[in-house]
């Protein structure tokens, strides 16, 4: 297990990153009694071990005019069918994540779209259309209250 090869700084310097992935290196280190060679050493040692797998800006797509998010569970015709619907749903800029699930659904995805008519266009033309996928059902994000990485 990762866990067992990161220690207390490490997880220090991971949650401090992720509550503002750019603090210098030279703050990280003040705050924490060590030399910013350390925190150089420390987060390259993270990479390595792909606990840290880049940086990452959040944006608020509702100021870009994304005003509609929404899930989209998605029955497949096999189980088989898996690589070749979601190599579709790659090519759908709107779809802006996906899980391989267990349960009702083959597929869970998030769609975030401008609009209720946009999102009508994706259901029916793109991702209904998918030769592969039997059944869909979708559910409208009202709001997103939470919305956080995890901490150690």
């Amino acid at each position: 297990m990762q866990n067992q090869t990161i220690d207390n700084l490490d997880k220090k310097i991971i949650n401090a990153l992720v509550e503002n992935a750019r603090t210098p290196y030279a703050e990280l280190a003040k705050s924490f009694g060590v030399s910013p060679a350390t925190i150089h050493v420390r987060i390259e040692k993270l990479k390595s071990l792909e606990i840290i797998e880049g940086t990452h800006m959040r944006i608020n797509p509702k100021k870009l005019g994304f005003d509609v998010c929404c899930f989209i569970g998605i029955n497949l015709r096999s189980a088989g069918d898996y690589p070749e619907v979601l190599a579709e749903l790659q090519q759908i800029e709107e779809v802006v994540e996906a899980y391989y699930t267990t349960g009702q659904y083959g597929i869970f995805i998030k769609i975030m779209c401008r609009s209720i008519d946009d999102l009508q266009w994706l259901l029916i033309d793109k991702i209904q259309s998918i030769e592969k996928v039997q059944a869909t059902e979708t559910l409208i994000s009202l709001q997103n209250p939470i919305n956080r990485s995890i901490t150690l």
